[in-house]
């Protein structure tokens, strides 16, 4: 039975082999101009559809009008925030949707931004809808992010970060039968950010599914804590009054649970070997 254990583990690193080979070929079968075009027309097609949501919106009085736009920091959180509380009762699903779409437009381009709208999420709706948001958002915003990644991924992750793509694909092979729980882990904690895991992961390999769960279930704590303190947003002064002590630890006991069932799986696996 010990004797299998090298083939086994063998195919299933070919198997991941494979599978990276064949991720990547498909990237390349597409040409580099070619994919930035295509990229180029889905980003300006989603320019678009937020101009469409842009003026689906009700009429804004001149003074709310210059606080309707991405928020980029803290104070533009706040004062969005009380733009849109005002229009919530009256247009509530035109304020839902337009978070949904935003913050998915962010996750997809990578473009930094989603912690003050998890913030906002906090402070516009109930603490469950906006956990489910964002969960949501991020998982959708972060699959479309893996699918442009897909095109253009190998030549630009290994142009400008090929140590940590060689150093997370070593990973991937070590943790291939426990991928789920790894971008669990990955999603929990701060050691890579999310849109290098966003960018790299279709890359070396990953397989969307687990990519997706993984996403949807490990954005959850910290999105937990984000949200918790967007029901305070008019008392924050900078993001980082939203972490406590509290929250630190609760973050770490999710990353410890997410580990316990590769350790369980390792320890009846070397028992009934």
């Amino acid at each position: 039975m010990s004797a299998n254990n090298p083939r086994r583990r063998n195919s299933r690193v070919r198997n991941i082999q494979d599978s990276v080979v064949g991720v990547t070929s498909s990237a390349e079968d597409l040409s580099t101009s070619k994919a930035l075009v295509l990229v180029a027309i889905i980003f300006i097609s989603s320019i678009l559809a937020l101009g469409l949501l842009y003026k689906q919106f009700p009429d804004l009085e001149e003074e709310e009008q210059k606080h309707l736009h991405l928020p980029w920091d803290l104070e533009d959180a706040k004062q969005l925030g009380l733009v849109l509380d005002r229009y919530k009762e009256k247009y509530f699903y035109e304020v839902l949707f337009g978070v949904f779409l935003v913050y998915i437009f962010l996750q997809t381009f990578a473009i930094p931004g989603s912690i003050f709208l998890s913030i906002l999420s906090g402070f516009l709706f109930p603490f469950y809808l906006a956990l489910l948001l964002v969960c949501c958002c991020s998982a959708i915003g972060a699959s479309l992010c893996f699918f442009l990644s897909n095109l253009l991924g190998k030549k630009l992750v290994k142009r400008f970060f090929p140590e940590k793509a060689a150093q997370w694909a070593r990973a991937v092979t070590k943790h291939s039968n426990n991928l789920l729980n790894y971008i669990i882990f990955l999603r929990v904690t701060p050691f890579l950010p999310n849109w290098f895991i966003n960018m790299s992961a279709p890359v070396i390999g990953v397989p969307l599914t687990p990519f997706a769960l993984g996403t949807f279930i490990g954005v959850a704590p910290p999105s937990f804590v984000a949200i918790q303190a967007g029901q305070t947003l008019h008392t924050l002064t900078s993001t980082s009054d939203a972490w406590s002590w509290t929250s630190v630890t609760v973050l770490s006991v999710f990353a410890l649970v997410s580990l316990v069932p590769v350790f369980l799986k390792d320890k009846l696996k070397a028992k009934f070997e």
